[in-house]
């Protein structure tokens, strides 16, 4: 296989908006918020490329203090992200909320990294962060739908008990469904990534069974938690 990746030329990269374009299109016809789908494309293309630059900034630094630094942003902006579907008593759940992405992630990037990996050395930038990238990226995902389906469950008369089986049943639906369409439906972004840049099937496969087991886990254990810290509080 091939040792190095096709490099995508800036240039050519414009027409990757081509079939975008399409899309905004059907916003337009159909009389659709098409401002906002725009707006959330320019903020990916601005994102992307920052911490495109930040990135290789950050490969070559690779301090471990401004890799917790990363890590700890991760954890306090995908807290608060995670309650946007709550409209009240947000800020006192973001405590919570917090702690949960936290500690489950944590723990989950802390096993992969340190034990499965074995990552010499423990801080390295170039694992650290897309990992902690994906597993706060799921848990958050997860808080946010086992809060919104708590509370809707809750607001119904439920008791806690069942609104919490509900919730954490809810919350865990698009890593199930991954789990199933993962090598049938789809080939996920890091086995893809490395099977492009020349890494074999069968290692890339290696990975992306660790990356499954810490995404599920992240989340389920976020979920768990924060259902957990709620109790008596809502």
């Amino acid at each position: 296989m091939s040792d190095s990746i096709q490099t995508v030329d800036l240039a050519r990269l414009v027409f990757a908006f081509v079939p975008v374009a399409v899309v905004l299109m059907i916003y337009v016809r159909w009389s659709l918020n098409y401002k906002h789908a725009s707006y959330a494309l320019a903020r990916m293309l601005v994102q992307l490329l920052t911490v495109g630059y930040f990135l290789a900034y950050l490969l070559e630094t690779n301090l471990p203090w401004v890799v917790l630094l990363v890590l700890l942003v991760m954890i306090t902006v995908s807290s608060w992200i995670a309650l946007n579907t709550i409209e009240t008593h947000r800020k006192r759940l973001y405590v919570y909320a917090c702690a949960a992405i936290a500690l489950s992630g944590s723990f989950s990037l802390g096993m992969m990294s340190q034990i499965v990996l074995v990552i010499e050395p423990w801080f390295s930038a170039q694992y650290m962060i897309p990992l902690g990238g994906m597993v706060f990226a799921n848990a958050m995902t997860s808080v946010s739908l086992a809060a919104e389906r708590f509370f809707s469950e809750y607001e119904r008369s439920e008791n806690y008990q069942n609104a919490r089986a509900i919730a954490f049943n809810a919350s865990l639906i698009p890593v199930v469904n991954s789990l199933f369409a993962v090598g049938l439906v789809s080939l996920p972004g890091m086995m893809t990534g490395q099977i492009l840049s020349g890494v074999s099937p069968l290692i890339a496969a290696r990975y992306q069974i660790m990356v499954m087991c810490m995404i599920f886990a992240s989340a389920g254990i976020a979920s768990g938690l924060f259902l957990r810290f709620i109790k008596g509080k809502h």
